[in-house]
């Protein structure tokens, strides 16, 4: 236990580091595989211009960088802060298995960070949500997928191992 709490008193420390140069919110994020960290990084939605920006996605994609695939199984995540839906999702689209985090949904709520009507709009129906949302030209769009499924499995694992 003692060296999960030495990676999430990193994250915690990114979360207020990130606060004296208001880059983003106070957020931080470290992966961790085989004891060793691939990334550590704050919420950088500020200074980027980039409402993606959150420190789990920030540290999701230098730690895939690192390794030079996109694939993060066996990877361990310390936030400071349970994760929004966005960076939920990309947790999963990674297959990193396990997450340790400091704050709750609560807690950030409180502090001005709440993603309740996401997970709201979530749960809708895509005609019943707030945002518009239209299908169109799917004739045309769906020849992408065509071609995906005819080159068949050899393409995905080398897309999912990073080797394309």
């Amino acid at each position: 236990m003692e060296e999960h709490k030495k990676f999430m008193q990193k994250a915690i420390s990114l979360s207020e580091d990130n606060l004296k140069s208001m880059n983003g919110g106070p957020f931080g994020c470290v992966i961790v595989r085989d004891g060793k960290i691939l990334s550590a990084e704050a919420n950088s939605v500020t200074q980027d211009c980039d409402p993606t920006a959150h420190a789990e996605i920030n540290a999701i994609r230098a730690a895939s960088k690192k390794i030079g695939k996109a694939d993060l199984s066996g990877c361990i995540m310390y936030t400071s802060a349970e994760p929004c839906p966005m960076c939920l999702s990309a947790i999963y689209w990674s297959n990193i298995g396990q997450v340790y985090y400091g704050n709750t949904k609560r807690d950030a709520e409180w502090a001005g960070f709440g993603d309740q009507f996401i997970m709201e709009q979530l749960q809708k129906k895509i005609e019943d949500q707030d945002i518009a949302f239209q299908r169109i030209s799917a004739s045309e769009a769906i020849k992408a997928f065509e071609k995906w499924v005819e080159a068949g499995s050899g393409v995905k694992e080398k897309i999912k191992d990073g080797s394309m």
